[in-house]
């Protein structure tokens, strides 16, 4: 009898030592319901509501959705309900055992992240991962990138966001910027204490943040591995959130909340580990300096950083973000030294800054293009060119690499023509990512915007 991916995590949860911890847990703690969550193609947490009392018996069978779920239960302009439609079948959530966590404002619930499975029941295809799960697929690129190329991906996220509520609102001398202005970290103090401290009870190390601009907050976790990294990124969110019911204001990982407000990014700092010693730099030089593999990981990923854009830019909102010139958001594929205009920095020695994700990003599909991009790199041994200087929106384009899309329309073609990324995600993921983000740009494109009405509404005769 053969053993599905299914069968084998279903063992593994029934004698695993987590599930013993995790009941020792509910018991001490009062743990009363336990959430079972799953993470959508956009980031957004899904899942099911439990009794703790049925925990044991569910962390081993696992929780059943429609597999809908996958793309927000949305459904196309012409009504077809994406991720397969209504007759689509359910996915089986089996949880990970070790992010179970007792939530700290309310510990009566916990929660605990799962991965998907096609159900057991199917003729074709049962028991096996599911292939829109954009939280299994990290795990399984990252396990097979270890394998052959011996390399880790550790990364640590930058997580601007806005926070608008009363008493919040900035106050500076015009002309200037209140960024860096304790002053202004003071009015957010209630913001700050209460995330810090939800977030170190869910094992987020929180290590340091500053007020970005007006509204826009940052506060940062210690780097680590990549699918960590991506797990606590999803939890940071979820915290954001139930601060921002708690103080009665409001939190939003929105890519550009307004005209001329500072765009919400997500930069990702990233690094290479074999053994325990990072590949991007070499033994003895402290200058900003990449190592061979370094440059070659790093052309791959300028080479299919337009590809990636409909991952680093998933919204029709995102764009505005690059149109904006001089806020320090990327507008061409490039790199520097400590060089903050452009696509890729190298920000200290070892360390690679990607600015490109935006705030909205799924950090799961985020790092999974990052490594397919790299290892591409590596294996062709792309060369990034010499790094830029001065300000990249002066810079000449560097044409041995497609032009960043500057829409969601062009990111859409740009994947589309991506042959590494698109084997990398696998074509059912591709082609829903695909499907939902052209549905996405077509309502746009047919909707009547209040820039249009002020533009044109009296303008002739």
């Amino acid at each position: 009898m053969t053993i599905t991916p299914l069968d084998a995590h279903r063992q593994a949860n029934a004698t695993s030592p987590d599930l013993a911890a995790a009941l020792e847990t509910i018991a001490e703690r009062g743990v009363e319901f336990v959430y079972f969550q799953a993470v959508t193609i956009t980031g957004r947490v899904v899942g099911k509501v439990a009794p703790a009392k049925h925990f044991e018996r569910l962390a081993v069978k696992g929780v059943q959705q429609h597999q809908t779920a996958v793309a927000n239960l949305q459904g196309t302009r012409e009504g077809v309900l994406l991720a397969g439609g209504v007759n689509a079948p359910e996915y089986t959530a089996i949880p990970d055992l070790e992010t179970f966590a007792v939530l700290p404002w309310d510990n009566s619930f916990a929660r605990v992240f799962c991965r998907l499975y096609e159900p057991d029941h199917l003729t074709e295809r049962a028991g096996a991962e599911f292939a829109c799960d954009s939280r299994g697929l990290l795990r399984r690129l990252h396990n097979g990138f270890t394998d052959r190329t011996g390399l880790e991906l550790r990364t640590g996220c930058e997580p601007e966001m806005t926070w608008q509520g009363e008493g919040l609102e900035a106050q500076f001398r015009p002309g200037s910027s209140p960024a860096y202005h304790i002053e202004h970290l003071e009015r957010n103090r209630p913001i700050v204490k209460k995330v810090v401290e939800y977030a170190q009870a869910l094992g987020l190390d929180m290590i340091e943040g500053d007020y970005e601009d007006e509204f826009q907050v940052e506060l940062n976790f210690m780097y680590d591995r990549a699918d960590l990294t991506a797990d606590r990124l999803t939890t940071y969110r979820q915290i954001c959130k139930q601060v921002a019911r708690e103080l009665g204001i409001q939190a939003s990982f929105m890519p550009k909340p307004a005209t001329g407000m500072m765009g919400n990014g997500c930069h990702h700092n990233f690094s290479l580990w074999r053994d325990g010693v990072n590949v991007l730099a070499e033994p003895g030089v402290t200058e900003l300096h990449l190592s061979e593999l370094g440059q070659h990981a790093l052309g791959g990923l300028l080479a299919h950083s337009a590809g990636a854009m409909l991952i680093n830019g998933s919204t029709v909102n995102s764009y505005k973000r690059y149109w904006d010139a001089g806020q320090f958001a990327p507008s061409r594929i490039n790199w520097g030294l400590d060089n903050k205009t452009c696509t890729v920095r190298l920000s200290a020695v070892g360390r690679l800054e990607y600015k490109l994700p935006d705030a909205a990003v799924n950090p799961y599909l985020s790092h999974a293009v990052i490594l397919a991009a790299c290892e591409d790199g590596m294996k062709n041994e792309i060369d990034p060119g010499a790094p830029t200087q001065g300000s990249s929106y002066d810079a000449p384009v560097d044409t041995r690499f497609p032009a960043l899309p500057l829409t969601l329309g062009e990111a859409i073609e740009a994947f589309r023509a991506d042959e590494v990324l698109t084997q990398a995600l696998g074509p059912d993921l591709s082609s829903l990512l695909i499907d939902f983000h052209a549905d996405e740009w077509a309502r746009f494109c047919g909707y009547v915007t209040d820039w249009e009405r002020e533009m044109y509404w009296s303008d002739a005769p």
